[in-house]
C-alpha cells in the first residue's frame, strides 16, 4: 500500500501569488492603447450591470476590444504577451531549489497552476514549462485558430475542483465522472495532506480552506503592508496554516516553510509504512 515514492503538490495561483499584477497587464492592455483602470473598469461595469460572472466578463472584453484593435487573438498571440510576464524575486529558480530538495529526501514534488488567469499566457511565461499542469481559464478557437468563445472560467469557487482532480491524479479538465468517484486516501496519487496550496487573495480562500481541512497545508503570500494585514486576518481566522512574503530565493521564508512541510510529510510517509509492515507482519 506504501510502496510508491512519497509526492507532495505545490499547487499555487498565479497573479499575485508568483506575479505581481494581472497578467493581462503585462503586454496586453498597452497593446489596445487603454490602461489597466480602463479595462478592468469596462470588465466589472459589464459584470455588475448584467449580474455576469466576473471571468467571463473580461473573457469578453477581451475579445470585444482586440477585435476592435484589429489585434489577433491566436492561441499564439497570447503565449506571446505571456513572455513578459513579471515574476517575484527567485520565482525563476524556485522549482529547481524544491525539487533539488525533495530528491534529496526521497520526495518527488510536483507543481501545479490553479488560476483565474489565461493559460496560454502561463505558458507562455518564463516558468510555464514548470509546471505537471495549468488549471485556468481558456478560449475556444475557431477553425481559423482565432479565440471566439470562453471554454473554460476559473473562478473562486470552480478552483476547488482541480484540488480534486489533482488528488485523483486526473489531469483532463474536461473529465467530471471520476473526479468524482470514490479513492481511499492510500490509493490517491497525492492525499490531501501530501498538499501545499499556495495564494495571495480572497479567491484563494475556498482552496486554502479545502487543503487546510484534509489535513494539508496552505499558505498565504504577501507583498506589501496591506496584503500582510490581509495575510494575517486569514492566519487568525483559521483558514491558512502559514503566511510569507512573496521572496521565493533560498534565504526566503517561503523556502524554509516549503522545507519543513516537505520533511514532516517525509516523516509522516515512512511512518505510516513502517506500521503497515508491523500490521503485515
Amino acid at each position: 500500500m506504501y510502496n510508491k515514492r512519497t509526492k507532495v503538490a505545490l499547487v499555487y495561483d498565479f497573479d499575485g501569488t508568483l506575479s505581481p499584477g494581472n497578467m493581462q497587464e503585462y503586454g496586453f492592455i498597452q497593446a489596445l492603447d487603454k490602461s489597466p483602470e480602463e479595462f478592468w473598469g469596462k470588465s466589472n461595469s459589464i459584470s455588475e450591470e448584467q449580474e455576469m460572472n466576473g471571468i467571463l466578463a473580461y473573457m469578453k472584453i477581451m475579445i470585444d476590444e482586440a477585435r476592435s484593435a484589429g489585434i489577433s487573438l491566436k492561441r499564439e498571440s497570447f503565449v506571446e504577451f505571456g513572455r513578459n510576464i513579471e515574476l517575484y524575486p527567485g520565482v525563476r529558480e524556485w522549482f529547481a531549489l524544491v525539487n533539488t530538495y525533495g530528491a534529496e529526501r526521497g520526495v518527488k514534488v510536483e507543481h501545479y497552476i490553479i488560476s483565474s488567469g489565461l493559460v496560454e499566457m502561463i505558458e507562455g511565461s518564463p516558468i510555464g514549462g514548470e509546471f505537471k499542469k495549468i488549471f485556468a481559464s481558456a478560449f475556444l478557437y475557431n477553425d481559423k485558430g482565432n479565440a471566439v468563445w470562453p471554454a473554460v472560467a476559473v473562478d473562486f469557487t470552480t478552483k476547488t475542483q482541480f484540488l480534486f482532480k489533482i488528488t485523483k491524479g486526473i489531469m483532463d479538465i474536461a473529465d467530471n465522472r471520476r473526479v468524482n468517484e470514490s479513492v481511499p486516501d492510500e490509493d490517491k496519487p497525492v492525499p490531501f495532506s501530501n498538499m501545499i496550496y499556495v495564494g495571495d487573495g480572497t479567491t484563494d480562500i475556498p482552496c486554502m480552506k479545502i487543503v487546510k481541512m484534509f489535513g494539508g497545508n496552505a499558505i498565504a503570500v504577501y507583498n506589501n503592508d496591506n496584503k500582510k494585514a490581509y495575510a494575517h486576518q486569514l492566519l487568525s481566522e483559521d483558514r491558512v496554516n502559514f503566511i510569507a512574503s512573496t521572496d521565493y530565493t533560498a534565504n526566503g521564508e517561503m523556502f524554509a516553510l516549503v522545507r519543513a512541510i516537505i520533511d514532516k510529510v517525509k516523516a509522516e510517509s515512512d511512518y505510516n509504512k513502517l506500521k503497515n509492515r508491523e500490521l503485515v507482519d
